[in-house]
């Protein structure tokens, strides 16, 4: 029996650039935030980019992609959308913190929280683990802030709840290296070193920017 060939995945992470309040379209500055993450991704071979549905991460991706050599796929994925991935229960959770985050949780709508675990599933089992084939695969996946720490907590293997708490800036790059016969290796997380000072840390908690 021939086994089949597999080779090392990199899937790089991007949270949508900054959107304005209503969240129909990115702000004048999402929108060079979102010019400069192509541009840094313009030397990577990336084989496909992927996209949420939504109006943020689909012109994120857009902006992005314009940086890229022009041959490469943009696919719209419901996988990469906005939800929630997992809703612990009470006990799986630290006990000093268990009230605050299922608080958080309850802030969005049930249909949110019912289909995030399905979607959260099919994310893992279509952008993550070795590529087929003999060749190396880079794909960018541009997200949302859940599913960013979802693809993190999957990487370090950590439990389902700890997805809740890792956070991700707007236009912020997340690398995962998938080799065969080796752990998942996190090669950069929320880093935003194409981003000049003015444009780093929007969306993220400003207790947490350092």
């Amino acid at each position: 029996m021939t086994t089949a060939r597999t080779s090392t995945r990199f899937l790089y992470v991007a949270r949508h650039a900054e959107a304005s309040p209503d969240e129909t379209e990115l702000t004048e500055r999402g929108r060079r935030q979102a010019t400069l993450l192509g541009e840094r991704l313009r030397g990577t071979p990336l084989a496909a980019v992927h996209h949420g549905p939504l109006p943020r991460a689909a012109q994120t991706a857009l902006l992005v992609h314009d940086q890229l050599a022009q041959d490469i796929p943009l696919h719209v994925v419901q996988e990469a959308g906005d939800y929630v991935p997992y809703v612990p229960s009470h006990r799986e959770l630290p006990a000093d913190s268990a009230d605050r985050f299922l608080g958080f949780l309850e802030q969005f709508p049930e249909d949110e929280r019912s289909r995030g675990p399905k979607l959260a599933d099919a994310a893992l089992a279509r952008f993550t683990g070795v590529a087929p084939g003999d060749e190396p695969r880079h794909e960018l996946v541009v997200t949302h802030a859940f599913l960013a720490a979802w693809f993190v907590r999957d990487a370090l293997d950590a439990p389902a709840w700890r997805w809740l708490g890792l956070n991700h800036a707007n236009a912020a790059l997340t690398v995962v290296r998938y080799t065969p016969g080796r752990p998942a290796a996190l090669l950069m997380v929320n880093d935003m070193g194409h981003l000049p000072a003015e444009l780093r840390w929007t969306g993220f908690p400003s207790e947490l920017r350092v």
